[in-house]
């Protein structure tokens, strides 16, 4: 009966590969699965006090704005009164505390409207609130909208905020993927600007391996997260002003869902999240850098 056992067990984890792929046997550790309501997270951020989980869904979406707690618990929906979600793809936050929102998801590279709107999202007693910046940005390099499907390099999911400018990772949809992404810098500043290129790098792998799908900056601001549906890639050795001798390292999270934000806990500790699909995902996890 033993013998029976071991070999029926082998057979069940043979046929169900996910469950070899559980986080839960690696760094990767579920922390809390989000509310129903949330199945198509895009991007989340910390309050200022690092008490609120701030966090929004993409294209086809509410423009609301969903405030959680650390263990989970919805405590807020925050109207965005006077911006519509064209397809809102990241949110992050400066020291002070104020929020952003990447209205900049471009998956045909065609748009000609892209904007980063912020916040001042201090608490979770808000029910609605108005955007009190919208810095709008063309890229530089781009002059057709679509280019040729192999120069596809202007969609965009990932953005940090660094004394006093953004910083946009851009997310390779072109024909032959060869992970390929471009880095750029625009201030954080009421008005329209030209987006300027500081960056273009590369990253190993396959889609799921190196398509960016959100970023985040440490405290100190000398170390960027970039993640995948795998990976992450921590990014160091950058300046302000040039990307383009960043040292890159990956590193596999053991698991693969369709992972669409990442957030500093604190200095070792990232949150990441991704979106509910019939089965799996639906989750923030915990991951420790080492």
């Amino acid at each position: 009966m033993l013998r029976i056992s071991i070999l029926s067990a082998f057979f069940l984890l043979s046929c169900n590969p996910k469950a070899q792929d559980s986080p839960e046997n690696e760094d990767l550790k579920t922390e809390f699965s989000l509310p129903k309501k949330l199945k198509e997270v895009s991007g989340i951020a910390l309050s200022g006090d690092k008490k609120i989980i701030w966090a929004i869904e993409d294209q086809g979406n509410k423009n609301v704005v969903y405030g959680l707690d650390l263990q989970g618990k919805p405590v807020a929906d925050v109207q965005v009164s006077n911006a519509e979600n064209t397809d809102w793809e990241d949110i992050t936050a400066d020291p002070q505390g104020n929020i952003y929102i990447g209205d900049f998801g471009n998956n045909d590279n065609d748009r000609q409207n892209l904007s980063i709107l912020k916040l001042d999202l201090k608490n979770a007693s808000q029910n609605s609130m108005a955007v009190t910046q919208t810095t709008k940005f063309r890229y530089e390099g781009q002059t057709e909208f679509p280019p040729k499907k192999s120069k596809w390099l202007y969609d965009c999911e990932a953005f940090v905020e660094m004394d006093g400018n953004f910083y946009l990772f851009t997310k390779n949809r072109s024909k032959g993927f060869d992970g390929t992404f471009l880095v750029f810098r625009v201030p954080n500043k009421e008005g329209d600007f030209e987006a300027k290129l500081i960056g273009k790098l590369k990253l190993e792998g396959s889609y799921s391996d190196a398509a960016i799908t959100s970023a985040a900056v440490n405290s100190t601001k000398d170390k960027i997260i970039l993640l995948n549906h795998k990976n992450i890639q921590v990014l160091t050795g950058f300046t302000a002003d040039d990307f383009n001798k960043t040292k890159i390292q990956a590193v596999s999270l053991n698991h693969n869902s369709q992972k669409e934000a990442v957030v500093f806990l604190d200095e070792k500790t990232l949150l990441i999240a991704d979106e509910k699909d019939k089965k799996t995902g639906g989750n923030v996890y915990r991951f420790p850098l080492k």
